[in-house]
């Protein structure tokens, strides 16, 4: 059974200097899709329900890492992932197969922090803190299409690069339990190119081999929306919702 491994932007808790930490977020993530793909003059219907995640996803990593210094932060986050699934059209049975690379590198900066009284375990301020983020995040896309009635198969590999602007914020509620947020669109650059990504978080503070950690559950959503021209000189179209439940941990060094 594949399992997403998703390394996610930390919301880590900081310290109180000014050193520079490190931080990673390993998480299994269990996405649905939905959504509309084109290809060679044949349009088909994404759809792999939450039921059917495990038997449809072949291929999965994540990776994300993290630096900051409580004030300023830097991060990469990498995806990969392949998904097969086959729809009927037009009384046909069409299969379709997509892999998927993301690169997103982003910077963000905490604008706003209010003191909430008191302090976590990890001896840190309790606070709600705003940060906004801006970044770019590359895209590489395959897509190969089938159709065994006919004889007809058809590939397309296309990539593009789109930036991003958006906003992260966390609440630290009690001394163990946060609630942290984020969202961001992207492809602002032009109508051929648009991203959505949000995903929110519950999460309970302790130690993990001697390491400041939160163990988070939450839900994201990931909205692409991409065109341009294929070999046929059809459309190629590829609008995709990828949503599901994440559980994970966010772990500081």
């Amino acid at each position: 059974m594949p399992l997403l491994l998703f390394v996610q932007v930390a919301h880590a808790d900081q310290p109180a200097d000014s050193q520079w930490l490190l931080l990673a977020s390993p998480f299994v993530w269990a996405p649905s899709m939905s959504g509309q793909a084109a290809l060679g003059g044949v349009n088909t219907k994404v759809d792999v329900p939450f039921a059917d995640v495990w038997e449809n996803l072949s291929t999965v990593f994540m990776g994300n890492l993290e630096l900051t210094n409580r004030t300023l932060g830097f991060y990469i986050d990498g995806v990969h992932a392949k998904t097969d699934q086959s729809e009927r059209v037009y009384g046909r049975k069409v299969g379709l197969a997509i892999t998927q690379s993301t690169l997103a590198v982003g910077t963000y900066y905490r604008a706003y922090e209010y003191e909430l009284g008191g302090q976590t375990i990890f001896g840190e301020p309790r606070t709600w803190r705003v940060e906004p983020t801006i970044g770019v995040r590359w895209t590489k896309l395959s897509t190969k299409l089938d159709i065994d009635s006919l004889g007809f198969s058809t590939k397309k590999k296309t990539e593009w690069t789109d930036p991003f602007v958006g906003l992260r914020m966390q609440a630290d509620l009690t001394d163990r339990w946060t609630l942290s947020g984020e969202t961001d669109t992207g492809g602002l650059d032009t109508s051929s190119k648009k991203t959505w990504n949000a995903q929110g978080y519950l999460g309970y503070r302790m130690y993990l081999a001697d390491h400041p950690t939160i163990i988070r559950v939450g839900y994201r959503v990931l909205a692409q929306n991409y065109r341009t021209t294929d070999f046929t000189g059809n459309t190629f179209k590829y609008d995709v919702t990828q949503r599901g439940p994440v559980l994970g941990l966010s772990m500081r060094f």
